[in-house]
C-alpha cells in the first residue's frame, strides 16, 4: 500500500509500506483529526472569523457615546434641580412616572392647556439653562 507523506517544506512523497503500517498510519491520522476537531469544534478564533468576513463592532465608539450620554444626563438633572419644586414635580410626573397630561390636569383640577403651558415654560427655562 502507498502512503503520501508531506514534509514541512510542502514537498510530497509517496512511500510504499506494508498493510499493517498503513493501517496504523491511517488510524493515527484519524485520531489526530478527531482530537483537533474536538478542540476547535466549539471555538472560533477571531482571525478565522475575520477571514470569513465577520466584522466586529468597535466598542470604543459605544463607550464614548455612553460617556457623552451620561454627561448629558447629569447636565439635565442639574438643570432640573434649578427649577422650582412645582416644576420639578411636573417633570417627574411626565418623564419619570410616565403620566399623561390629561391625568395630571385631572389630578390637579386644571385644564390640559394649563399643563401644556407650564411644560412649555419649563422647556424654555431648561433650554436657556442648558445652552
Amino acid at each position: 500500500m502507498n502512503i503520501t507523506y508531506e514534509f514541512v517544506t510542502g514537498e510530497k512523497i509517496e512511500i510504499e509500506v506494508n498493510e499493517d503500517i498503513a493501517n496504523i498510519s491511517i488510524e493515527i491520522e484519524k485520531k489526530i483529526y478527531k482530537s483537533e476537531r474536538r478542540e476547535t469544534r466549539r471555538h472560533n478564533s477571531i482571525d478565522s472569523m475575520e477571514e470569513e468576513g465577520f466584522q466586529f463592532e468597535d466598542i470604543n465608539d459605544d463607550i464614548e457615546v455612553k460617556v457623552e450620554e451620561a454627561e448629558t444626563t447629569d447636565e439635565i438633572k442639574n438643570a432640573i434641580k434649578t427649577l422650582i419644586p412645582n416644576q420639578q414635580d411636573l417633570i417627574e410626573k411626565i418623564f419619570y412616572k410616565d403620566m399623561k397630561i390629561v391625568d395630571i390636569a385631572e389630578y390637579e383640577g386644571v385644564t390640559e392647556a394649563a399643563i401644556r403651558n407650564r411644560l412649555n415654560k419649563i422647556y424654555k427655562k431648561l433650554k436657556k439653562i442648558l445652552n
